[in-house]
């Protein structure tokens, strides 16, 4: 099924907003003071986080390619697998989301923001924090440097798996194998004085492709949503990590203009000396992950 421009928008936006609304819905849970998850431990963040790309995938894979992550978006440009054309418009639907769904977040836990006395805990339901970070030049220094390294890892991680799970599963390999059918079956055919027209060979193969790769492809978006959950467990410890600038970006400007009156006392800043990281990092990894991956298997 051909979906329009603007469903596709749509879904991007809302694919984003459950990523949030699952994810750092989990993280709030367990950082915030007085939920009934609090302290559950990181176990939880990484379920949260798994199952919210792993729905959206689910969900939305065929209708926008459920991209929910400017940096996979632009990956794909870059590397002549997507319109540039309408990068600009996935990025701001990405975005967009990324702030409803943590409005959304907000909304379910203020009584709970407003009891909580750590802000680093407040700003991490938001957005990534550096574990090295203590507020001197220092240290900011060497959160910057290792949370580039860590977002880039993951990120390149999750983007090269991320096409490999979706353009090299077992369905891809089936549909070699149904077109093999086929042309044997026309041969066969045409030797036997038989004569089968050119729409019946692609309507057949189009048929058996289908058949073949609709569950393959439902397995490799519960495999994505199983690589998340093991970078966040694997690779989350030092800041997050964010892996999507969407994801860190727009919760991060919410944080920063909501008051205190809704957040609590202990706000605190929104520590945009660090914001760059988790934008900059992702895109890098990206555009390399998908040139990589063409470059290879493409």
């Amino acid at each position: 099924m051909d979906f329009t421009w603007a469903v596709k928008y749509a879904t991007e936006f809302l694919g984003t907003a459950i990523l949030i609304i699952l994810g750092n819905g989990a993280v709030a849970n367990v950082e915030l003071k007085g939920t009934k998850g609090h302290q559950s431990g990181w176990l939880v963040i990484a379920v949260g986080y798994g199952m919210g790309v792993m729905i959206p995938a689910l969900m939305f894979g065929n209708v926008s390619g459920n991209h929910i992550n400017p940096a996979f978006t632009l990956g794909l440009a870059v590397s002549g697998l997507f319109e540039w054309g309408q990068v600009p418009f996935y990025i701001i639907a990405q975005v967009l989301g990324a702030i409803f769904g943590q409005a959304l977040v907000v909304a379910t836990h203020r009584p709970y923001y407003l009891q909580t006395e750590n802000p680093n805990n407040i700003l991490g339901s938001f957005s990534t924090i550096s574990s090295l970070d203590h507020g001197t030049k220092e240290s900011r220094y060497a959160a910057t440097v290792n949370g580039f390294i860590n977002e880039f890892v993951g990120s390149f991680v999750l983007f090269f798996a991320a096409l490999g799970l979706t353009k090299l599963h077992f369905g891809a390999e089936l549909k070699a194998v149904a077109e093999s059918t086929v042309q044997q079956q026309v041969q066969q055919a045409t030797l036997a004085g038989q004569k089968i027209a050119e729409s019946d060979v692609k309507n057949a193969i189009h048929n058996i492709f289908a058949q073949s790769t609709n569950g393959s492809s439902a397995v490799a978006h519960l495999a994505l949503g199983f690589l998340v959950m093991a970078l966040v467990t694997s690779l989350g410890g030092p800041s997050g990590p964010g892996l999507n600038p969407a994801r860190d970006f727009g919760p991060r400007l919410l944080h920063a203009v909501l008051p205190k009156s809704i957040l609590g006392q202990h706000k605190g800043d929104s520590k945009w000396w660090y914001a760059w990281v988790p934008v900059v990092a992702p895109i890098a990894a990206a555009i390399a992950a998908v040139a990589l991956f063409k470059l290879l298997y493409l």
